[in-house]
């Protein structure tokens, strides 16, 4: 038998099935107004589901040549020097470059022989090393700013240190360098004290610049702060601390002989028309012309002349003849006529 509910409580359950429904209604047309309600400003536009686009893929990333400056000075020198060099060379080549500082003179060369660095500016001993480890290819060098296409070493003492007047009175002394791998400021000293009967064994201590970068400075201070009695730079580089000591408390004991300037050279595998287009972009800077001259009085430089390894035989030789004997690596020739990437002469 069954039974059924008052007719009070059956209007009641009615009543509220409906409420619910009208409740969740409200709720579903609530969610879907909420949008509309917080952006009341926007104006409502129908979309075609059938309607399709096609949309390209961007291009791979373009090549990026990278450029370094062996650390011989500061980071900062170093930018402030190439930084007008480099725009100019983006300008004439079409590639995009990028400055890298590399810490030490080693890292240069080891990034060099990794690939890292694609163009190297660096004093003729490490291009010596480079081109010996790594088959890097000189392709141009510099005109220093006294006009030649050479530089040389210059051997330092404080002018009021009574025991150190003269060259022969480094023996027994303390001598701070730049660095092993450094042209103007160890290599060619070295091979200066051994031609006038100085050898590595008379000096009390050879030191090098400490810490990363800006080592000739390093050398100049010392020597100024009486930490050594003697230091070895390359010429032009008082110039750089002109602003921080009485140049007149240094006094130039010696100058080396003449060796061939700054070398422009790439990395083994770098593309021989990458090369050549560098190359005569950089070959034809010509002082005569006011925006050229003021990126190479920027660069330090007067001119950029085209080179290869063989010009720096005399950097080869007097390495070996201090000690270090190493073989050639053989290295491709460049093609005869600069050519720009793409093979269009420029």
């Amino acid at each position: 038998m069954s039974h059924r509910a008052p007719p009070e409580i059956r209007k009641f359950a009615l009543f509220r099935r409906r409420s619910l429904r009208s409740a969740g209604l409200l709720v579903l047309v609530g969610v879907f107004l909420l949008p509309m309600a917080c952006s009341r400003d926007e104006t409502v536009y129908p979309i075609d589901m059938s309607v399709r686009e096609e949309v390209a893929m961007a291009p791979e990333a373009e090549q990026v040549l990278t450029y370094a400056y062996l650390p011989q000075f500061s980071h900062t020198v170093s930018f402030q020097r190439h930084h007008l060099l480099i725009r100019y060379l983006e300008a004439q080549t079409g590639l995009r470059i990028r400055q890298v500082f590399p810490d030490t003179f080693d890292e240069h060369m080891r990034n060099v022989g990794q690939g890292s660095i694609d163009i190297s500016f660096s004093n003729p001993l490490i291009y010596v090393r480079m081109a010996q480890a790594y088959c890097t290819r000189a392709f141009a060098r510099v005109i220093e700013e006294n006009g030649r296409e050479r530089f040389r070493g210059e051997i330092i003492a404080r002018s009021d240190n009574p025991a150190v007047q003269h060259l022969a009175d480094s023996r027994g002394k303390r001598w701070i360098a730049v660095d092993p791998s450094s042209a103007g400021g160890y290599l060619y000293p070295m091979g200066h004290f051994l031609a006038n009967g100085i050898q590595p064994s008379d000096f009390s201590e050879i030191a090098f610049a400490p810490g990363p970068g800006g080592k000739q400075e390093k050398v100049i201070l010392s020597v100024y702060a009486g930490q050594y009695d003697i230091g070895s730079v390359r010429e032009g580089a008082l110039e750089v601390v002109a602003d921080k000591v009485d140049r007149s408390k240094i006094r130039v004991l010696a100058r080396t002989q003449w060796y061939p300037g700054w070398v422009y050279a790439a990395r083994a595998d770098l593309d021989p028309m990458i090369i050549a287009s560098v190359a005569k972009a950089l070959t034809a800077l010509d002082a005569r012309n006011p925006d050229h001259l003021r990126i190479l009085k920027n660069a330090h430089m007067t001119g950029i002349i085209p080179s290869t390894d063989h010009d720096f035989d005399t950097v080869r030789e007097l390495w070996q003849r201090v000690g270090i004997a190493q073989h050639r690596c053989a290295a491709p020739d460049l093609p005869s006529r600069p050519v720009a990437p793409g093979g269009q002469d420029r």
